[in-house]
């Protein structure tokens, strides 16, 4: 039997716990994705999406759960362990790469995440080519602007390169963290088929999170939809192929309703007992 790329049981965590603030934003989530799955998660803001993702890179602990990658329990290593084993790419286009690095310095830094040791002085000309072959097969004309400081380029053409960079050392794992919602249209429909396109040549394990339904629809074999903590819909196989964004329509309105009814039953029992 194939061991899970990604195996997380239980998973809790408590914002501000015992305080007026407190939020609990992740209720006991249990997630398995098997290799080469790509899975999109969605939720409204407070769903706990963003959190399930830090506590997967290690960018905050969980109060509870465990999480295992290819069978090793990376539960309490910290982000920068996870680094060569976890790639990460964000909402921003300027998150993630070095401005004053030239593209191709930031590459080569990209290909040692992980790894102990600098950059060293100089790329060899035969990283060089490397580079430029990856670069050149994003059809952006970036390999003409290798030397370039990476500060120079558009939020669009750093975050095509923050792809190439996450996909580089072939990660276990590739979180994407609504990496498409701070730019336009346009660029955004490029990006997420360079996303496409790296994700299925290197059959990477994919999470990623939108606020997308149509790209929901769209991408992946598999659509997660969180609410409160808590994994409230999925759908995989035939419902996922045949899932449109009235569907999710109809889910986030069932929630919301829910929420309602749940709202309205605390008002009562405050009526009662106060």
């Amino acid at each position: 039997m194939t061991e899970p790329a990604l195996e997380a049981r239980g998973l809790r965590r408590t914002f501000h716990r015992g305080t007026a603030n407190e939020v609990v934003a992740l209720q006991g989530v249990d997630l398995v994705l098997e290799p080469g799955a790509f899975v999109i998660v969605l939720g409204t803001n407070g769903s706990g999406k963003s959190t399930l993702l830090n506590a997967i890179a290690g960018a905050l602990s969980v109060d509870q759960g465990t999480i295992r990658l290819n069978g090793v329990d990376i539960t309490r290593w910290p982000e920068h362990r996870r680094a060569g084993r976890v790639a990460r790419v964000f909402q921003n286009p300027f998150t993630g790469t070095a401005p004053d690095l030239t593209v191709a310095e930031n590459l080569a830094l990209a290909a040692r995440r992980g790894r102990q040791g600098g950059l060293g002085r100089a790329l060899p000309a035969s990283r060089l080519a490397q580079i430029h072959e990856q670069v050149a097969a994003l059809g952006m004309g970036l390999e003409d602007r290798l030397h370039s400081p990476m500060g120079q380029l558009s939020g669009g053409q750093r975050q095509a390169l923050t792809l190439v960079m996450a996909a580089m050392v072939r990660p276990e794992l590739l979180l994407l963290d609504e990496h498409t919602a701070a730019l336009d249209p346009r660029i955004a429909e490029q990006v997420l088929r360079i996303t496409q396109h790296i994700i299925a040549r290197d059959h990477l394990t994919t999470l990623m999170v939108t606020h997308s339904m149509p790209q929901a629809v769209r991408l992946g074999d598999r659509v997660m939809m969180m609410h409160r903590g808590r994994i409230a819909y999925e759908f995989t196989g035939v419902k996922k192929r045949l899932l449109k964004v009235d569907d999710l329509l109809d889910r986030f309105d069932q929630l919301r309703a829910t929420e309602m009814l749940d709202d309205a039953a605390a008002e009562m029992l405050r009526r009662v007992y106060v």
